[in-house]
């Protein structure tokens, strides 16, 4: 079968390699169809796994497809059926996985196309626990966006920052794949969305998707619209992932006891924060990774309801490394799935 595999630094290499054997007990084998691509991906293509890791690897942690085969003792799966794959590996017995706070787990072995083989491969045989049904209306493309895009914004806006109806909330970063979701969502949810973005391009699209509000943070203080659109009271939630390049601001764009969601800091990891501000104005923080399984299956539930991810561009697995070099030069507005 065809696979993906890194090697070493910024060496993926298409090749021919031996298909798996048959599903064992409790696994799924699946035939992948789609899969998305996120900054993980690139992290891992730089050589920043962050862990141990035996090479070579195949890629992909985050996809889509249907099975082929099942093994014994699984119930609820047969062939034919559509399905995306949990991307961590997970112990399925800890306190937190029985709690369903999968992301929580306290012994996961690894992160697919990270730490442990991925999805970019023609066949896998996945735990029948890690797998999550995809409603017939939606397309293998979008559901490959699931478990990583879709479920980290649900996993943020309604777990951690609780989103309510009627709120206003500051999405950064409006054309990557989450904040472009995050848009959707919160409109749909019945929110008061500003997003910000890079170029008036990306701005011009993310007033497409249904943004009330948008700011060319290049030329504009997203801070200075977010208090100016809110009467100076300030936005409900920040959804934030940019980092140290808008953490100031955003802080500055909440009202008292507002909250401000992040999951991630692609502009740097470390920033300068006003505590005073945080305990006078009683602002509330949140930090957030990945999703639960149950919120990757809300969101194929929205999906299945018109709620779709948006996709830039979609690449034959030929192509990998160009979605990974476009991913990473930034020239994107919303999601890269590369198509089997």
């Amino acid at each position: 079968m065809r696979a993906l595999r890194l090697h070493g630094d910024r060496d993926l290499r298409l090749e021919d390699i031996e298909p798996p054997p048959p599903p064992a007990e409790g696994e799924v084998q699946l035939r992948i169809r789609a899969v998305s691509l996120n900054h993980i991906d690139v992290w891992g293509w730089r050589g920043m796994a962050f862990a141990q890791r035996t090479l070579p690897l195949a890629v992909g942690a985050e996809a889509s497809g249907e099975v082929v085969a099942v093994g014994a003792g699984v119930s609820g799966w047969k062939a034919g059926d559509r399905a995306v794959p949990y991307g961590a590996r997970t112990c399925g017995h800890c306190a937190a996985c029985r709690e369903g706070r999968d992301n929580f787990c306290e012994n996961v072995s690894g992160v697919a196309g990270f730490h442990i083989d991925g999805f970019a491969r023609e066949l896998a045989n996945v735990p029948a626990r890690l797998l999550v049904r995809v409603p017939e209306n939606v397309p293998f493309e979008e559901a490959a966006c699931a478990t990583v895009t879709f479920g980290t914004v649900e996993h943020m806006l309604f777990d951690n920052a609780q989103l309510k109806p009627g709120e206003t909330i500051l999405i950064q970063a409006a054309g990557s794949g989450i904040g472009s979701v995050a848009i959707r969502v919160a409109k749909a949810h019945g929110c008061t969305v500003i997003a910000t973005a890079g170029d008036d391009e990306k701005c011009a699209k993310a007033q497409a998707l249904g943004a009330d509000h948008v700011v060319n943070y290049t030329d504009k203080n997203f801070s200075t619209v977010a208090r100016r659109v809110t009467g100076k009271r300030g936005v409900d939630v920040v959804f934030e992932h940019v980092g140290a390049t808008t953490w100031a601001g955003s802080l500055l764009s909440l009202r008292p006891g507002g909250r401000l969601v992040t999951c991630g800091s692609t502009s740097g990891v470390s920033a300068e924060t006003n505590l005073m501000m945080i305990f006078q104005r009683q602002l509330r923080i949140f930090g957030s990774f990945g999703c639960a399984i149950r919120n990757v299956g809300d969101a194929l539930g929205k999906m299945s309801q018109g709620i779709l991810p948006v996709l830039d561009t979609v690449v034959p697995l030929e192509r990998f490394t160009e979605g990974l070099e476009r991913l990473e030069s930034r020239r994107v507005f919303g999601k890269i799935v590369v198509k089997f």
